[in-house]
């Protein structure tokens, strides 16, 4: 897995950030307001969250009018839980192998 890849997680890492994510994927897309609303956070602050996903890929934003549209890009999303999946099949096989070589 590339560099951005694992940016991917260290953006989810932080709680707003997961949020925003959350949302969008829950609720489609919408203005930056709209999505930050309830959060306790200035627009700039939103801003500067929204521009770390967008830099990893989670987020586009398209121009509409005044507004700012925010999008979740899910193919990233499932490319991200694809190799987290990969890595636990794989740590399954070799728990596996181990217990039965512990067990004889």
């Amino acid at each position: 897995m590339s560099t951005l890849r694992c940016d991917i997680y260290q953006a989810l890492g932080d709680p707003a950030r997961m949020t925003m994510v959350e949302r969008l994927g829950d609720l489609g897309p919408m203005t930056t307001m709209k999505l930050v609303e309830g959060l306790g956070m200035t627009r700039q602050a939103a801003t500067k969250h929204l521009v770390v996903l967008e830099n990893v890929g989670l987020v586009t934003s398209t121009a509409k009018g005044r507004e700012i549209i925010r999008s979740l890009r899910l193919e990233v999303l499932d490319e991200a839980a694809g190799w987290l999946s990969a890595r636990a099949k794989a740590w399954d096989r070799k728990l596996d192998a181990l217990q039965k070589f512990v067990e004889g």
